[in-house]
Parts: C-alpha cells; sequence; structure tokens
C-alpha cells in the first residue's frame, strides 16, 4: 500500500495537486488544530504482531492519551520502549481500552471482529478483509464480482503447472507470492520477455534450489503504465473523505533498481474521489459495510491509456504510508481514531499540497540476517545534528536514557518527513531533514519524488487524477 502542506477545511478536504497557499501557516496551524481537539484524553490498547504501528502509538501519547502497546514477537518486544507504555498480555486490559487497535491482516481480522461484535470499540478488520490482502487470488475475484475490470491472473501451488502454463500461453507474467508468503520479496519477480522465458527460467530456479518445498503464487498477466495507490478511511458504514492518492517506492536503489523491498520511501496527497477511486475502491462500499470493516483501506493499480487495473489491496494501515498520512492530517489522530472506531460521523481535515515520507534503514535491510544485525547495527545511536524532530517518525528504535537505539531485527529505523504545495517544496524539505540525521551504515533513497514529475502528466493526460 502502501504517501505521507497547507490547508484547505473546504468540505474536509484537500485540493492535491492544485493547491496553493502557504506551506509555512499549515504547519503552525496544524500544530494549533492538533493541540485542540474535542475528545478528551482516552485509553487506547494497541495489538501487533511484529511491531508494525509503534510511531502512531508515541504520536497518540504526545496528544495526552494514555496508551498500551502489546508485541507477539518476542525478537520485536523491545521496539518503542522508551517512547510508550507496553503489554504483556492485551487480553487483560481489553476492559481497560476505550479504543482497540490491530495493526495487521494474517488473522487479526478474525480476533477485531470478535471483539467488535462484543461491542468494543475496534480498529481492525475481519475474516474477509484479512482475505482481500492475504489472497491475491481471492483479492481479485471480489474485484470482478464488484464491477471492476482485472488483470487476467492464475493461481498456482506448484512449480510444475505454472511451467506448464506458461509454456503452453508465452507472455509477459509478473510472478507474485500469495498468502504468508507475501512478506518473501525475493519470491516476487517481474517478467520483462515477451515469451515469458525469464519468468519460466525463474520457476525452474525456485524448484531446484526449494528442493520440493513450494509457496503459493499468482502468475499476472503483465500491464504497464503509472503505478499507483488509492485508500481511505472506512468507519463501519462508509468512507471517509478525503481519500488518499499515494506512490510507493519499493525498490532498495535510486533510479527503481535492486531487490524489491517493503518500502523505501512514498509520496502522496489527499483528494476528493477521483476516478482511479470510483471505479476500484469505491465499488466495495457496500461489501466493506456489511462486513462492518473499521479502518483504511488501500488498492495499488495500474494505470494506463487504455484503463484501470487493480493490482492488490492493503486492508489494513499501510507501513509507513499512516506515518506519513499523519503528517497531512490536522485533526489529532487520537480524536479521528476515537470517532473511527466508534462509527462516529467523521470529518477529515488535511493539508493540501504533497506529503513525502523517506525511510531510514540500516543493514541487514531489506534482508533478514540476525549475526549482520548484531555486528553492525543492534544499539547504534540515532543522532541528530541540531535538536529538531519535526517530520521525524520512529521505526525499530527503543528510547534508554534519552538516547534513541536501534531495536528489532530488521534494520529500519526512521521514516523522516517533508510537506510542501509542490513536490519540490516536499523533497527540499525531508532531505534537509534527513542531513540532520547521523546513524552509521544509514542508507536511503535520495529520488523519493522524482518519479512524480512524469507519471502526474500522465495521470492528468488520462484524466485519472481529476475529482468528481
Amino acid at each position: 500500500m502502501d504517501v505521507k502542506g497547507k490547508i484547505s477545511e473546504k468540505n474536509g478536504e484537500g485540493s492535491g495537486p492544485e493547491a496553493k497557499t502557504n506551506g509555512h501557516d499549515a504547519k503552525t496551524n496544524g500544530h494549533d488544530a492538533k493541540q485542540n481537539g474535542k475528545v478528551g484524553p482516552k485509553r487506547f490498547l494497541f495489538i501487533s504482531i511484529d511491531s508494525l504501528i509503534g510511531d502512531i502509538v508515541w504520536q497518540i501519547k504526545k496528544e495526552g492519551h494514555e496508551v498500551k502497546y502489546f508485541i507477539e514477537d518476542e525478537d520485536e518486544k523491545d521496539i518503542a520502549d522508551g517512547f510508550v507504555e507496553k503489554t504483556d498480555d492485551w487480553k487483560k486490559d481489553v476492559d481497560w481500552a476505550d479504543v482497540i487497535v490491530f495493526d495487521d491482516v494474517l488473522g487479526q481480522g478474525t480476533i477485531a471482529k470478535k471483539l467488535r461484535d462484543q461491542g468494543k470499540a475496534v480498529i481492525g478488520g475481519t475474516p474477509y478483509s484479512d482475505m482481500l490482502e492475504d489472497d491475491r487470488g481471492f483479492g481479485q475475484e471480489e474485484l470482478k464480482k464488484a464491477g471492476v475490470t482485472i488483470i487476467p491472473h492464475w493461481d498456482f501451488k506448484n512449480y510444475d503447472d505454472a511451467i506448464d502454463f506458461i509454456q503452453k500461453n508465452p507472455g509477459r507474467y509478473v510472478l507474485k507470492p500469495s498468502g504468508e508468503a507475501q512478506n518473501t520479496k525475493r519470491l516476487l519477480f517481474v517478467g520483462e520477455e515477451e515469451d515469458g522465458k525469464d519468468v519460466l527460467h525463474m520457476l525452474s530456479a525456485f524448484k531446484k534450489v526449494n528442493k520440493g518445498k513450494t509457496f503459493e503464487f499468482q502468475l499476472q498477466r503483465r500491464v504497464t503504465g503509472v503505478e499507483v495507490a488509492v485508500g481511505a478511511f472506512f468507519n463501519g458504514k462508509e468512507f471517509i473523505y478525503p481519500i488518499n492518492v499515494n506512490f510507493e517506492h519499493k525498490r532498495l536503489f535510486p533510479g527503481n533498481i535492486g531487490v524489491s523491498t517493503g518500502e523505501m520511501g512514498t509520496t502522496m496527497f489527499w483528494s476528493g474521489p477521483n476516478k482511479i477511486f470510483n471505479q476500484t475502491l469505491k465499488k466495495m462500499e457496500p461489501k466493506l459495510a456489511e462486513e462492518n470493516y473499521v479502518g483504511y483501506i488501500d488498492v495499488n493499480c495500474i494505470v494506463n491509456g487504455y484503463g484501470i487495473y487493480p493490482l492488490e489491496f492493503t486492508s489494513r494501515f499501510g507501513y509507513p504510508t499512516i506515518s506519513i498520512q499523519h503528517e497531512g492530517m490536522l485533526n489529532p489522530i487520537g480524536e479521528f481514531f476515537y470517532d473511527l472506531a466508534n462509527g462516529n460521523p467523521c470529518k477529515l481535515k488535511v493539508r493540501s499540497g504533497f506529503q513525502i515520507g523517506v525511510r531510514i534503514v540500516v543493514p541487514p535491510f531489506p534482508f533478514n540476517d540476525k549475526k549482520l544485525f548484531q555486528d553492525y547495527s543492534k544499539d547504534t545511536v540515532v543522532m541528530f545534528k541540531k535538536p529538531n524532530y519535526e517530520g521525524i517518525h520512529i521505526e525499530d528504535v527503543k528510547q534508554v536514557n534519552d538516547e534513541w537505539l536501534i531495536t528489532g531485527t530488521a534494520g529500519v529505523v526512521l521514516i523522516v518527513c517533508g510537506t510542501g504545495p509542490t513536490m519540490k517544496a516536499a523533497q527540499t524539505q525531508v532531505y534537509n531533514r534527513i542531513n540532520n540525521i547521523v546513524i552509521p551504515n544509514m542508507y536511503y533513497r535520495f529520488d523519493i519524488g522524482d518519479r512524480w514529475f512524469e507519471d502526474s502528466d500522465r495521470l492528468h493526460n488520462w484524466g485519472y487524477l481529476r475529482e468528481f
């Protein structure tokens, strides 16, 4: 999924690329807005499998609310220590909480639905919404049922069947892992050859290397164009406007080369419903209301002059998307979450203009290597040349005696954000902020946002960004 200034309060919507107000004034007014929330202090319980949402826990705590944060993964449990309060048994704190927040799919939707059915105020999915993301084939078929045009795709559970299929149906394909295998980025492969021989070679290599072990995967006909995602918050009954339009940068190196990571950076803006949203997510609204889904949902698409082709759902908060979105929200996020979880009428006020988030990482990211992490990154100090933390959002860090230290296992450290009336202004701000950070062995992409200048021309030419 799944990025994240100036003020526009007309109908609670930002005007995206056409913003013309002053970014500095927006930041000041945004700060004031977040300090003047109408909801009194509440108790928030966050439940995480592997510590995705620590930054938002921290942001909500800073607004004056009480928080408790549960992390299931033993290797990740000390993430956000010193920033927020923790709990080792979230079930004991259910009655304590005014709002319960789940940060992932992979079965969390089942628990969220059970608690919601018991009358708890919950942000989280359902078994159905989990499947939208966890099972690519299911997600595509649900879009098709809703009347959305989808890319031809085929699901497989063994290599031989897929190899035989491509031999009989030559073409350009994208090989995408499904289910839990989606988190293994080395299994994703984008074919370039017209006859599909490169994908055939990759499947044959997987078969040899894995020695009989396989994974669920999907072959999707490759479509070229602009990759863009649209998403919105859902309060159990309807979408909350404005929507969010975002552009992910998944490759490790500038120029969009190298291994596909979880995410290296994202650009975004807020908008009224546009053509992409109306022809994809909007058509899912009745089903999401039937499910009483509460949270954020996003669909990533390829668009070109011929049409809009949805690729996959993110039926949860996106990471680092939600932290970047926070930079563009004028509502106090704790107040907004409280209203969202309780199905209250929500008026989301946002900055117009653009937001950019750049991920700061260290070895072994994006790979899993505990020894390398211990040798090069564990407990490394995160330093700031000047004590300026504007636009800084935490990932796998903890605080000990007022020092920020890298922890966890993955090597994701910070999300640094910038905002501005133009993409160029947001870029300038975010990279100036990065220049204030000193972390041994840190790396990041220095081209986040460059893609916009060509992509926006094409999207405008095709008419996809107009509000309806």
